[in-house]
């Protein structure tokens, strides 16, 4: 596989968790980026900080790095390989795919490290 590059992207984002029946708050669907995942336990929600929900709880301070893509599905280990760098550094990571791409979230306080540690295994950042 040739060297990704993955964008960091500007935004400080907060991860919600919510019951899983509870509306998802209007908020969320004008925000300029956000992503939503409900299981039969919980919802979660992930959106820039700067909006505010009410949810069950709540982490602050994340950032993300956007795979740029889009990713063919037939590509594999894009994940696997991220996790593993930044599991070397002792980095919690929050991983969430789209149809095209892949997003690491990182907290704020780990990204220069975080970015660092992809930097040394012949990932580009942008």
């Amino acid at each position: 596989m040739s060297t990704l590059t993955l964008k960091l992207l500007e935004e400080t984002f907060a991860i919600h968790s919510l019951a899983n029946n509870i509306a998802i708050p209007k908020a969320v669907f004008d925000a300029p980026i956000f992503f939503i995942a409900k299981t039969y336990e919980e919802t979660s929600i992930v959106l820039p900080q700067t909006i505010t929900i009410i949810s069950d709880e709540v982490e602050r301070d994340w950032q993300a790095l956007e795979v740029v893509g889009p990713l063919d599905f037939s590509l594999t280990g894009i994940l696997s390989k991220i996790s593993t760098v930044l599991a070397n550094e002792k980095i919690s990571i929050f991983a969430i795919s789209t149809f095209d791409t892949d997003y690491i979230l990182v907290k704020s306080e780990n990204v220069s490290l975080a970015t660092s540690a992809l930097i040394a295994n012949n990932y580009q950042i942008i």
